[in-house]
């Protein structure tokens, strides 16, 4: 049987690329690391781990991600553009459209999917956010890792968490996490254990390691000794250090000389003009961000010192990027406002030294300027790369899209057109392999959108604009850049080439409808999220993701996902009274919206009971004193019934409730709820 198992593995696979022959990969990916932050690319966090992986590999000065966390991390798995995968925005809304739905399709196929079908043992630790948000509440798993081709997986489906104590999902199971963990550790120790045990296990077989890190996305956690490190050095405050980078990224030749440094931010004032115990407040925040991305960069250490254990170093392709460029998001909701990386803040770095981690770029996370879409690039495999390139810099750009194409590419795999009977749109990523021995990938247009934010690039020209929230995309903010020339975007010379601006932007055009980018979406994120709340999870299609119970002390009773059929859907909530208790709010299903004033709605559900039986529907305000704006007595029996609330009026604006209160139910009594809609009425 093992001499048939060999024979099967040289038929499937060219003498080149036999099973113990192609390499590892492992995909290591930070969350809202800065361009400038690692040592490597001029940062003075200590990442001596990742310095040598750069020293002993090549780096890329200009590479690509999407953006935005969900976008990119879309287009790094499936080797495509976030819209053909379904995530033309986040997986914290379906916005409507297929390019927009939140939640990775069926029409791309994973690098682990790809891989798998290739005979690579497929494992995943940390960070996966392409599931609508939605689904994961209600542990609808279709599109979670181990559905998308991982052989084994650890991490949070979600995005960011407290790092002390987030929900932790194992495969498709979840759990709190113990006592004494800390996320970032975790990943780094999952990965040396799926490592250990796959080559202890499998030791002919190649291994695809994903490891997405959630590190140094806020909230600012981090661990005591790892900040003592750092308490001193960011007092020196944000401009100088940011000249300090500046220098440092010259010397490296990260930028070629005459590149100039952008200017501080408007936002964001000179350090010399605050407080003392502002600039102990901010050089703390910096000091706990430089020490999660040196916890990252000391996993990342143990999981090089476990491949070189295991002997298969030299025979593994290791890829580290960030997902999106420094973030200057406003983030403060922890219990505690004390700035010390305590698992009850939850605080964010702020804009400040996000403009030092967009060194020497413009913008942020969010924006497709450099800052928002430039990343390191680190690509380390002393089997595979040249010596002479080593600790050299690949002077092409590249996009995240060609992470898969050289996933591929180096396990001599075949990229689909079909995959589980599902259509497969066609790669759009490009081989990085080329890069490999010195040579050109010939990378060709790339594009970008985010929240109406657009570019592209073509060859040394960049096409970019920014458009801001609740505001129309306007042709007139393009801007045209000589990146070869202006690396840091700042000599505007679209006036000079007008007909180069209005030909690029024909290509964007040509290319948007082509992945369904329009209508192009100005709407904030809390906007989209109110607008999406009014989608009610009503036939139940994410089982009961989105919908809160609650349960008093004095009733016994439970909430469930029915899958009978009993109504006009395949599911349905099944409510069961054990035990009444309160009559008022004993039991209760609970969906939450916001609504604007003026505006006029309807409730509509159906219902069905095993006997007669009565339950109170009400729409109410999300307050101490719930002003009821609807408040209906239901009865229902074992004849399926549809009920539709009256028209009512909202009169202000904020958070309202859908509430179904089940206290007059008797004991035994059960009732199924389905097609719960929220309908607006026009006059």
């Amino acid at each position: 049987m093992k001499s048939i198992g060999i024979f099967i593995a040289v038929c499937l696979f060219p003498l080149s690329v036999a099973a113990q022959q192609r390499p590892n990969i492992v995909l290591i990916l930070a969350d809202d690391m800065g361009y400038s932050d690692l040592s490597s690319y001029g940062g003075e966090v200590s990442t001596p781990h990742l310095d040598k992986l750069a020293s002993g590999g090549i780096r890329y000065k200009q590479f690509y991600n999407a953006a935005r966390c969900c976008p990119t991390r879309a287009s790094l798995m499936t080797g495509v553009y976030p819209h053909q995968a379904g995530m033309g925005w986040m997986a914290a809304a379906d916005l409507g459209t297929p390019p927009y739905q939140g939640n990775l399709n069926n029409h791309c196929v994973t690098i682990a999917e790809v891989l798998k079908s290739a005979g690579y043992g497929t494992y995943m630790a940390g960070k996966w956010h392409l599931t609508n948000e939605r689904k994961i509440d209600g542990m609808v798993t279709d599109s979670w890792p181990k559905q998308r081709g991982f052989d084994r997986y650890f991490g949070i489906i979600p995005g960011g968490s407290n790092y002390f104590t987030p929900v932790i999902y194992s495969n498709n199971d979840r759990y709190p996490a113990p006592a004494g963990f800390y996320l970032t550790n975790a990943i780094s120790d999952t990965t040396v254990h799926y490592i250990d045990r796959h080559f202890a296990q499998r030791k002919n077989t190649p291994m695809f390691m994903y490891v997405a890190y959630t590190a140094p996305h806020w909230p600012l956690h981090a661990l005591q000794k790892e900040i003592d490190k750092y308490k001193k050095r960011y007092l020196a405050g944000w401009d100088k250090i940011r000249q300090e980078r500046f220098e440092r990224q010259m010397k490296l030749g990260v930028i070629p000389k005459g590149t100039l440094l952008s200017p501080r931010d408007q936002q964001v004032e000179s350090w010399e003009s605050l407080s003392e115990e502002k600039r102990n407040e901010m050089a703390m925040r910096m000091a706990i961000y430089a020490a999660q991305i040196d916890i990252m960069d000391q996993g990342i250490g143990r999981i090089v010192a476990k491949l070189k254990e295991k002997e298969q170093l030299d025979n593994t392709l290791i890829l580290f990027l960030s997902d999106n460029g420094a973030c200057a998001e406003f983030i403060s909701s922890g219990q505690s406002k004390v700035v010390n990386g305590k698992e009850d803040t939850f605080e964010s770095y702020r804009m400040p030294w996000a403009n030092v981690g967009s060194t020497p770029f413009r913008e942020y996370k969010h924006y497709t300027h450099e800052g928002g879409i430039a990343t390191p690039l680190i690509a380390h495999w002393p089997a595979g790369i040249e010596r002479e390139f080593n600790n050299t810099f690949v002077k092409e750009y590249g996009h995240v899209s060609d992470i898969m194409a050289t996933c591929v590419d180096v396990a001599g795999a075949t990229y689909p057109a079909r995959y589980k009977g599902n259509a497969i749109t066609p790669l759009e990523g490009k081989s990085l392999v080329p890069h490999f021995t010195g040579h050109s990938n010939n990378r060709g247009v790339v594009y970008w959108e985010h929240e109406a934010n657009i570019a592209m690039r073509d060859g040394k020209w960049k096409l970019v604009a920014s458009t801001p929230e609740d505001k129309g995309f306007s042709k007139e903010s393009l801007e045209l850049f000589d990146m070869e020339a202006d690396p840091s975007e700042m000599k505007n010379l679209a006036s000079k080439y007008p007909d180069r601006v209005n030909a690029m932007y024909d290509n964007w055009l040509t290319w948007a409808n082509k992945i369904g980018a329009f209508p192009l979406d100005t709407r904030g994120y809390g906007k989209r999220m109110e607008v999406y709340r009014r989608t009610v999870n009503g036939s139940f299609d994410d089982n009961l993701g989105g919908w809160n119970i609650k349960q008093n002390n004095t009733a016994e009773g439970m909430v469930m996902l029915d899958t009978t059929g009993q109504l006009t859907g395949r599911n349905a909530a099944k409510v069961t009274m054990l035990k009444p208790g309160d009559k008022s709010n004993g039991l209760v299903m609970i969906w939450n919206v916001k609504l604007g004033q003026g505006q006029t709605y309807q409730v509509k559900f159906r219902s069905k009971a095993t006997r007669s039986t009565t339950f109170i529907m009400r729409m109410e305000m999300q307050n101490s004193k719930g002003e009821k704006l609807v408040d209906e007595e239901i009865t229902t029996s074992n004849h399926a019934i549809s009920s539709a609330s009256r028209d009512f009026e909202i009169p202000k604006n904020g958070a309202y409730q859908i509430a179904f209160y089940f206290g007059k139910l008797r004991t035994g009594d059960v009732v199924w709820i389905d097609d719960v809609e929220l309908v607006p009425v026009t006059k």
